[in-house]
């Protein structure tokens, strides 16, 4: 979509629709107080006849509006107006998106960053307007037979400012536009299914990627972890006829000797749990396990739009976990790259043996910082549902300024102890560890796990099994945690700037 801004007065600027908001007393925006007055009361007319009421998730689009230029008004009930909050703004915008795109509209003025929001400003307020526009235009049908019919989608958007820098405003809508563009490609690699989207098909999407923004990449074949020694990964793909891939994609946008920061993604392009194997119900949902590698690469584009002036490492591991003859049994004990030994007392525990080789890898870069992300553990979703992500790590400054990044992004983490007397959890009588801790603290004990890989690093883990994608009737990929990856990473570009 293309992006403007204007100064002028909503009702006067020329376009297919014009969004404003109402909120329940009644009490009008400032824009729909000037619609009532150009119309002679149109909008007091609605409200007194009760068909509009300000609530929230009310929509009522008006044709041809006396004294105002748009060809079409849309008004919004956003709620009460002393609890519009953020939530509230996020809801309202997304219902926005997907309304305006049932309309034959393709060009709108927005009048919705006027609306106050309480700890949110004018640049906030753009940035996520932007990315649910964008996200109003996703639909996944490229393995349907007949794709959805073309649909008169908004094209041009005009967003009206009172004051304000217009350079600070278009470089929000830039980052909106970038975050929704990576975002759309996790979505998109994540709701693929496991028979199309292997780890060679993951691994040409990385290169082409790279290709089309300057990167450089790497894709290690099995004879080459061998050499490296990376016997966990190694392991889980010994049970699928796909070989396995390391993905290394650089982006080089800081000074050449600055320390990069590392992005280590799982990607299981699909996990029926091995000899340990999966119950049927939902197992199609497995196709998710590579939702990790998938924001990975969703950030990478995202910082291709963007140009930080800083530099990322972006490492995917990526293998399928199947039973088959040579398959891990439980029992077996495999080496790793760091020369740890490890007993597999369940071979669906498989996400955190391919990471721990990869962030092993990883020290080779010299990084300020590793992040992993990876959909590892159902006790996450137990814990926290969908709506935050796990947190943990060994460094309680890497971990706040997560948590800073995800409330700014609306992509939420939430921060679990990865105290000592949890390792012990691991211990096993054959090897140096155990690759499950029991049925106790599963998402920590995992984190226990990939801490001892870890400790030479400056290291947090994302646990995103719950916030990955969501199941039911609007089952799908959601593209997180995009968002909250590439605003740490801005914040961490200001630093530089």
């Amino acid at each position: 979509m293309n992006y403007s801004i204007e100064h002028k007065k909503p009702i006067e600027i020329d376009s297919d629709c014009l969004v404003a908001a109402v909120f329940e007393g009644p009490a009008l925006s400032p824009t729909a107080s000037d619609i009532d007055a150009a119309s002679d009361g149109a909008v007091t007319r609605l409200l007194e006849s009760g068909d509009l009421e300000g609530k929230k998730g009310q929509i009522m689009l008006q044709h041809h509006v006396s004294g105002v230029s748009s060809k079409r008004v849309m008004l919004v009930g956003c709620g009460q107006q002393d609890k519009f909050d953020t939530d509230a703004f996020l809801a309202m915008a997304a219902r926005v998106a997907t309304h305006i795109n049932k309309t034959a509209a393709t060009s709108a003025v927005f009048a919705l960053t006027e609306l106050n929001v309480v700890g949110r400003d004018t640049n906030w307020k753009l940035r996520h307007l932007t990315q649910a526009l964008e996200a109003g235009h996703y639909n996944f049908d490229v393995m349907k037979s007949e794709p959805s019919k073309a649909r008169r989608l908004l094209a041009d958007v005009v967003y009206t400012l009172a004051d304000g820098d217009d350079d600070d405003a278009m470089h929000a809508i830039i980052q909106g536009k970038a975050i929704a563009a990576g975002t759309r490609l996790a979505k998109d690699l994540g709701n693929l299914p496991g028979n199309v989207c292997t780890p060679t098909y993951l691994a040409d999407e990385a290169v082409k990627l790279a290709r089309e923004f300057g990167m450089k990449s790497t894709v290690l074949e099995e004879k080459d972890m061998e050499e490296l020694g990376m016997g966990a990964l190694l392991s889980v793909s010994r049970g699928s006829v796909q070989p396995a891939k390391l993905i290394v994609v650089e982006y080089s946008g800081g000074k050449k000797d600055a320390a990069p920061y590392v992005l280590v993604g799982k990607g299981l392009t699909f996990d029926a749990g091995g000899i340990s194997i999966k119950p049927a119900a939902n197992m199609d949902e497995m196709k998710y396990d590579m939702c990790g590698g998938a924001s990975v690469l969703g950030v990478l584009r995202a910082l291709g739009e963007l140009k930080l002036p800083i530099n990322v490492v972006g490492v995917v591991p990526s293998s399928e976990n199947l039973p088959d003859g040579d398959a891990n049994k439980p029992g077996d004990i495999v080496t790793s790259m760091s020369g740890q030994t490890i007993e597999i007392l369940n071979t669906d525990a498989e996400g955190r043996l391919i990471l721990c080789d990869a962030l092993t890898y990883s020290e080779r870069f010299k990084p300020k910082a590793v992040i992993d992300i990876a959909t590892l553990t159902g006790a996450c979703v137990v814990a926290l549902g969908e709506h935050a992500s796990g947190l943990l790590g060994n460094d309680d400054a890497l971990a706040q300024e997560l948590v800073s990044a995800g409330e700014y992004a609306i992509d939420r983490v939430w921060q679990l102890p990865l105290w000592e007397q949890y390792q012990q959890q691991l211990d096993s009588n054959f090897a140096d560890m155990a690759n499950v801790g029991g049925r106790a603290a599963g998402t920590i004990t995992a984190a226990c796990f990939l801490s001892r890989y870890t400790k030479a690093l400056t290291w947090a883990h994302l646990d995103i099994a719950g916030t990955a994608w969501t199941s039911g009737k609007a089952k799908g990929a959601t593209g997180r945690p995009v968002g909250l990856l590439t605003q740490y990473l801005i914040d961490r570009a200001g630093e530089v700037a």
